[in-house]
């Protein structure tokens, strides 16, 4: 098989990177040689992942996005049946597949229950299986997926994330501010240790609920002229999580958590919509090159203009 091109870092006309891997150096080396068809660097990252289980499912999610890593996932299982490291590869590259319709669901969870039988401690086939049922290619109940993933990590960011925009879409004909992912994310962040960055999944949670109610035509499709953020509740949370970016955010990367950026892009978003400049600048600013399409493209905006317009709008430049 030919290799295809390296994936490298995806543009936007020359605007903002969304790259996937955010500010992990290391994945982004690997990704190239994985999309060369190179599996074997893929094999010792993941091993020295170990089971750092939210590094791990975005290292594994991040791999399966590569060209044709289906069949290079495939080749490393042939050449290594019992890993499941190249088990647990081939489920995620298939899961996110099946889910933008390009692969059959069914097969998708049959590879997701095999990788999950070969190492019964790792979330991450759940966390594949999670992507699926939310995206709505499966009729499986997703929270069945996430107490699967909280019983072996109960922390799991990336988890916690596709719950909240699963609650997120029910009841969008109106906006309820007792909506069940309000409370959803509240108990997460109440059940979290101090330092753990699900204290902002109210934040992801307040975006998640704007798209949908966006979406269905309740609010404006301009976040900005929604006033999805100025509310009491919207205030309090935001508060809550600048301040706890200002107390436990971590400038040394490789203590950071490896999603951590896109909380941050989140949170940026959230606090220019409130209206917040110099806090969205300076979040901005931390956040640099490693930015996330969402909440940017909420409802079904470009993310890459409307981050360009939101970099002129709180630091004066793009």
């Amino acid at each position: 098989m030919t290799p295809p091109r390296p994936l490298g870092r995806s543009r936007l006309g020359g605007g903002p990177a969304f790259d996937p891997a955010l500010d992990d150096a290391e994945l982004v080396t690997v990704r190239d040689e994985l999309a060369r068809g190179r599996w074997a660097e893929a094999r010792r990252l993941l091993a020295d992942t170990g089971d750092d289980w939210d590094r791990r499912g975005h290292r594994l999610l991040v791999l399966g996005q590569v060209t044709a890593g289906i069949a290079w996932s495939r080749e490393w299982q042939l050449a290594e049946p019992d890993s499941a490291d190249a088990a647990a590869l081939l489920a995620c590259a298939t899961a996110q597949q099946a889910a933008r319709r390009r692969e059959d669901p069914e097969r998708a969870r049959a590879l997701c229950a095999a990788a999950a039988r070969m190492a019964p401690l790792d979330p991450t086939p759940w966390l594949a299986l999670l992507l699926l049922a939310h995206s709505g290619a499966t009729d499986d109940e997703p929270a069945r997926h996430f107490g699967q993933i909280r019983a072996r990590h109960a922390e799991h960011h990336h988890a916690h994330h596709l719950m909240a925009a699963s609650l997120a879409r029910h009841k969008a004909d109106h906006d309820d501010p007792l909506h069940e992912v309000y409370d959803f994310a509240a108990w997460a962040a109440e059940q979290a240790p101090a330092d753990s960055p699900l204290a902002l999944l109210p934040v992801v949670a307040h975006a998640e609920r704007y798209r949908a109610l966006a979406r269905a035509g309740v609010l404006p499709r301009d976040p900005a002229a929604s006033g999805h953020w100025a509310g009491r509740r919207a205030r309090q949370v935001l508060r809550a999580a600048f301040d706890w970016w200002l107390e436990w955010d971590i400038d040394d990367t490789s203590g950071a958590h490896p999603r951590h950026k896109v909380d941050l892009n989140y949170l940026a978003h959230a606090k220019l919509n409130e209206g917040r400049l110099a806090e969205a600048a300076a979040l901005l600013i931390r956040i640099g090159p490693h930015v996330t399409r969402a909440p940017w493209s909420y409802p079904d905006r470009d993310p890459g203009k409307a981050l360009r317009a939101a970099r002129r709008t709180a630091l004066g430049s793009r």
